[in-house]
């Protein structure tokens, strides 16, 4: 299983590098030709900003961990482990319960958007924000992932923090 997901997340970082790098060369295409040229190309700007959408969501979804967000944890981390445990079952179980409550409203809404195209490129706006309901489906799965870590039998390395003193 590591093995999978070790092998799906540098899959993840290799579409993420990808897209990194279409936006980049989008971006000086567009220097060139508006400074150099002095004719700029109208399609750039709209790709960058879409492609830009996608790589946020896409890393949201696949890349980042839950200690790599940025989060607010005074609280959490001064409270001993037992108190943390269920603090981070019942925050997890609120994430979980938010992405998946928002789930069809979110699929609905994209699936309205066919109507709309973008105005240069013209592409369906459907097309364009599906990555959203894969980032939001992610989000649940990785909620549930989390609880059952949380609730398992090694539940306390996953409440260690980044640079956390073992006592």
């Amino acid at each position: 299983m590591q093995s999978l997901r070790s092998r799906l997340r540098l899959l993840a970082e290799w579409v993420t590098a990808i897209l990194f790098v279409a936006m980049f060369a989008a971006f000086l295409l567009q220097v060139f030709t508006r400074y150099v040229l002095n004719s700029p190309v109208a399609w750039t700007q709209e790709f960058v900003l879409i492609v830009y959408i996608w790589i946020v969501f896409w890393c949201g979804a696949f890349l980042l961990r839950e200690r790599e967000h940025i989060t607010f944890d005074m609280v959490f981390v001064s409270l001993p482990p037992g108190p943390r445990r269920v603090l981070a079952v019942i925050l997890t179980l609120i994430t979980l319960a938010a992405f998946v409550a928002a789930l069809p409203g979110t699929v609905d809404y994209i699936s309205f958007m066919k109507i709309e195209k973008s105005p240069v490129m013209g592409i369906r706006f459907d097309l364009l924000y599906s990555i959203f309901a894969v980032f939001a489906i992610a989000v649940a799965v990785g909620a549930l992932m989390r609880l059952r870590r949380l609730l398992g039998r090694s539940w306390r390395d996953e409440l260690k923090t980044e640079g956390e003193i073992e006592p």
